[in-house]
């Protein structure tokens, strides 16, 4: 009797355990999606968030992952950088994503990262930035100074013969010390304090009469000029009107963005851009297969013909598809495991090449400089010859110089080769 009640009793614990289990099959896996859907950023960050929705529509019809169907949670820090904490905290301590995408300034990223490093969260970051950071907990998909900023000024440098720099940016981290690694890079190689001048202006500024009076009249002096641009958001949107109202075309002084693509010139009367320049990592208008598929893909998804697709987007496909093949080498979505996994890593980018994960967090990316169409598209007239690796840290600042990123050999994000010092987040 007694062995029959524990037979009993064991059945009907194993068909708890198998109920559970079922249970826990049928849930799914939650992606956070962190991006400013209002505010000053919302011009360049909603369709960050619709391009993380089609990947998980995307991976959802292919079956899910690891047997279950993802569930984005979708929240809007609205261009608020505090606001950007909480959000993350929301999405990791409530909401238990299993990763992030999102951010996109520097301000955003920096006001997170404690936040996803406390709480062993992943976050996929995929807009530019300028470098000097690695953590364990971010996977930098977006361009390094290294893979945007310093091939932009040698591309100005050598075959536009610019002499003279303004380097303009919106003032918060990324424009402060992309432009201090540019002066550093500029002096170097002989350009004169005198042919340098930095402005900044906050976000959402609007007034651009006075600065873009002062750029016009530096490049006046004799010598080609050019502006190196770090402006983010909508504040573009005036910033080039002004310069189309003041006549500073493209032949007189060319103004090169880090910040401006498809996505911001599908707002503006592109006429007076003519000729300016971007410099990023992908381009709507590359010819590739791949490419021409996906734009397909995206216009069916979006129901929209006329939807751009830029650069930031393409590295959410990159860090979607790393995160992917990541989580199915682990076969988890346990943090740990699933960082471990994703160096050496790699995927198709959507130009024709390779996207593979560095140690350092970062991945490598070939280099792009567009000219402005009259339709709102780019002509690329230049563009290195391979993938460039990503660099977390700039070798033109004497504070980083001798710093390492490794997340495989070292573990460590902030080594100091010559010290042989860990000084930053450091795990075993």
């Amino acid at each position: 009797m007694n062995l029959k009640r524990s037979i009993t009793a064991l059945l009907a614990c194993t068909g708890l355990a198998v109920s559970a289990l079922t249970s826990a099959a049928e849930g799914t896996i939650k992606v956070g999606v962190l991006h400013s859907l209002s505010g000053t950023m919302a011009i360049s960050e909603t369709t960050l968030k619709d391009t993380i929705l089609m990947m998980i529509d995307e991976q959802n019809k292919k079956g899910g992952l690891l047997g279950k169907k993802l569930e984005a949670v979708v929240v809007d820090p609205a261009s608020n950088w505090p606001l950007f904490a909480e959000k993350a905290e929301q999405l990791l301590v409530k909401d238990k994503v299993s990763v992030v995408f999102g951010c996109w300034t520097s301000v955003s990223r920096k006001s997170v990262l404690p936040v996803f490093e406390k709480n062993n969260g992943l976050l996929f970051y995929p807009v530019q930035y300028e470098g000097e950071e690695s953590s364990k907990n971010v996977i930098y998909t977006g361009a390094a100074p290294n893979q945007q900023a310093i091939p932009a000024v040698d591309y100005l440098m050598k075959d536009i013969g610019v002499k003279r720099w303004v380097l303009a940016g919106t003032d918060y981290v990324y424009p402060r010390t992309t432009n201090k690694i540019l002066e550093a890079y500029l002096l170097s190689k002989g350009v004169a304090p005198a042919d340098i001048m930095i402005n900044y202006t906050p976000f959402g500024h609007s007034d651009w009469q006075s600065i873009v009076a002062d750029i016009k009249k530096f490049g006046s002096a004799g010598k080609k000029t050019a502006v190196v641009s770090t402006i983010n958001g909508d504040a573009n949107v005036p910033f080039y009107k002004e310069l189309g109202n003041q006549k500073i075309s493209a032949e007189n002084i060319p103004v090169v963005a880090f910040s401006v693509g498809e996505e911001e010139l599908s707002g503006l009367d592109t006429k007076p851009l003519v000729g300016h320049l971007a410099a990023w990592n992908y381009f709507m208008s590359v010819k590739s297969p791949v490419n021409d598929a996906w734009i397909k893909k995206w216009h069916t998804f979006t129901k929209n013909p006329k939807r751009t697709f830029n650069d930031p987007m393409e590295a959410h496909v990159i860090g979607f598809e790393l995160w992917v093949k990541a989580v199915e080498k682990a076969k988890t979505t346990d943090v740990e495991k699933v960082i471990a996994a994703l160096p050496g890593l790699s995927t198709p980018n959507l130009t024709g090449g390779t996207a593979t994960m560095l140690a350092n967090h970062h991945i490598t990316k070939p280099v792009y400089i567009g000219e402005v169409r009259g339709d709102g598209q780019f002509d690329v007239v230049w563009k290195t010859s391979k993938e460039v690796p990503g660099d977390a840290w700039s070798d033109f600042l004497p504070a980083s110089k001798d710093i390492q990123a490794d997340w495989v050999t070292l573990k460590c994000g902030n080594y100091n080769g010559k010290t042989k010092v860990c000084s930053g987040q450091n795990y075993k």
